[in-house]
């Protein structure tokens, strides 16, 4: 049997780092919330990690001589990245008010349900068909997903989803939908230009448009906010360093792959959020929620079995 290239695998990796560092993000995140708000904890997420965008990019053209000059940006390019940055300001922000509504790992898997989203986006809008492998592992996972969500105590007269964290969770994954898809759509604009110079730039360009646009209408609306960024700068580098790379990861992963393999084998996240779950926050799992693990886990698998 043939080994895949190193190319047709590499993004495998990525992503798996990628999420485990959203997971990072996001637990320190959730932290900020409760002292700063969620739109200034979302901030956090931009601002902090611009910095760190500016270094990856800076060290790709010093250490790659392959690299050198601007990528062929146009128009069509800014406008795919002008959907991808807004988007997934908004899908963070719903993200973390799904967190502050319920349990975190129940906040996570919410936005989760992004992922049959994007093979719906994908299709209409890039005309990248989901194979037959990917759209099980989609089915599968999201299943999952929905077990994952569904209420500790059911009573059968009074059964129905209702909450703001569903409605956060909902609105979250067709945000970040529609951010994987600009961010796919932007990538494919720049055909010569390599993944990690597509991932570098796309980070970068997209969080200092996202830090003008919140940094903006937070500094209009709560003017003394910057000032409380200042003073949580110990766990907003974090936020800001984890956000950062992971942004470069489901970036370059994308320019390497279709948004719908990425977005199905970044719910890796699910597993690693359990595990922050279980170890930070000393939440409990039921049984439903072991079923819904399990079906992600085989999700996950059946989308790395393409290759």
């Amino acid at each position: 049997m043939q080994l895949p290239a190193a190319a047709d695998w590499a993004w495998i990796p990525i992503v798996v780092w990628a999420a485990f560092a959203q997971t990072i993000r996001n637990a320190a995140q959730r932290t900020l919330v409760s002292g700063l708000g969620t739109l200034a904890a979302t901030l956090v997420r931009f601002l902090y990690g611009l910095p760190f965008a500016a270094a990856w990019l800076a060290l790709i053209y010093r250490f790659s001589p392959a690299e050198t000059g601007l990528p062929a940006f146009n128009w069509t390019y800014g406008a795919w990245l002008f959907l991808g940055a807004t988007a997934q300001l908004a899908a963070t922000a719903c993200l973390l008010a799904a967190m502050k509504q319920r349990n975190f790992i129940i906040g996570v898997t919410f936005s989760k349900t992004e992922v049959l989203q994007v093979g719906v986006f994908s299709t209409l809008f890039l005309h990248e068909w989901p194979s037959l492998l990917a759209a099980a592992a989609m089915v599968v996972a999201t299943v999952g997903v929905v077990l994952l969500s569904l209420p500790r105590k059911i009573a059968p007269a009074t059964m129905q989803w209702t909450g703001n964290a569903i409605w956060f969770g909902l609105a979250s994954g067709a945000l970040f939908a529609l951010s994987s898809v600009g961010y796919r759509g932007a990538a494919l604009q720049l055909p010569q230009t390599s993944p990690w110079l597509i991932g570098a730039w796309a980070v970068l360009l997209a969080q200092a448009l996202q830090t003008a646009l919140l940094g903006s209408w937070l500094a209009l609306r709560q003017p003394g906010i910057l000032t409380a960024l200042a003073k949580t700068w110990r766990l907003s580098l974090v936020a800001g360093l984890m956000g950062a790379l992971a942004s470069i990861g489901w970036l370059t992963a994308v320019a390497l792959r279709p948004a719908v393999d990425v977005r199905t084998l970044g719910l890796v996240e699910v597993l690693f959020s359990y595990l922050v779950s279980r170890q930070l926050f000393r939440e409990s799992m039921t049984r439903n929620e072991m079923l819904g693990l399990l079906l992600v886990t085989a999700g996950v698998l059946v989308i790395c079995a393409q290759l």
